[in-house]
């Protein structure tokens, strides 16, 4: 897990997940938290009511990217039993109480080489909000071929060609075959890039057959999309670390995004641009 300023959320998150039932015999779970700098008494609340999380601080500019893969890796560390599977879980996510047993069954359902995305809906359960994604379907010479559509929870497990990062399940064989998030993706893309590389490496990813718990959307006009700002301070925002960084952003349009990489790697920056001019 990664932590930054939302304190009752991310307490939230970790009752959700103790609270977790029908897990095999004999199953430990081991929570590592990276706070990114928070100010409002996280690190401090979690440590005081989890005593067995192992809470790590970082600076303010380890975005969520960076601290998953610092949380990753504490995991390794020596004097501990070994894992046997990675669970990422966004900081204001709730778990429903069957949640990760019904990851780890889909995990044995598809064969237990896969990863395994934990679909979530909004706190009114109306509307599914993060998932796994596939492509939608267009010819490889197409623009818009890379456009991707959320999968819905269908009942079963459903394959999908990448997802996003708020409930995945990873099994330590995938773990070490694919990695971890790449470092060069501090906080958007990460995930996304690694539920690519998990399907090229015939590895998943799978989204489990139903819901597994609840996390709210952030607030669309927010960022470089606040309107008002302008059109320098919207590219500033959208090329900082928080958001679409140039150099992140090529190195994920050059791995997933071919043939249109060239076109695609301006396109936002410019997007950006036209959208801060218009709301002057």
């Amino acid at each position: 897990m990664a932590s930054h300023n939302r304190r009752e959320k991310t307490l939230a998150a970790l009752e959700s997940l103790e609270r977790q039932r029908g897990l095999p015999p004999g199953t430990a779970v081991r929570v590592h938290l990276v706070d990114a700098a928070s100010t409002d008494g996280t690190p401090q609340l979690v440590a005081e009511r989890f005593p067995d999380v192992d809470v790590v601080g970082a600076g303010p500019n380890v975005f969520w990217g960076e601290g998953m893969r610092i949380a990753a890796g504490r995991s390794l560390r020596s004097g501990l039993p070994p894992f046997t599977h990675h669970l990422w879980l966004n900081d204001d996510v709730r778990l429903a109480d069957d949640a990760l047993s019904l990851l780890l069954d889909t995990a044995d359902a598809v064969g237990g080489m896969a990863v395994v995305v934990g679909p979530v809906h909004s706190t009114d359960g109306r509307r599914t909000t993060y998932s796994g994604l596939r492509h939608c379907g267009r010819p490889w010479w197409h623009p818009y071929r890379h456009d991707l559509v959320m999968i819905e929870p269908t009942g079963r497990p459903e394959r999908c060609d990448t997802h996003h990062g708020n409930v995945v399940l990873v099994p330590r064989q995938v773990r070490d075959h694919v990695g971890d998030i790449d470092r060069r993706f501090w906080h958007n893309m990460g995930d996304y890039d690694h539920g690519f590389r998990a399907r090229r490496a015939g590895m998943g990813p799978f989204v489990a057959p139903r819901h597994v718990g609840a996390c709210d959307t952030n607030p669309p006009l927010s960022g470089s999309k606040e309107p008002g700002i302008g059109a320098r301070e919207a590219l500033r925002r959208i090329t900082s670390r928080r958001e679409l960084p140039c150099r992140a952003w090529w190195v994920y349009c050059a791995r997933h995004l071919w043939p249109w990489a060239p076109v695609l790697m301006c396109s936002p920056y410019v997007k950006t641009f036209l959208r801060a001019m218009r709301s002057r």
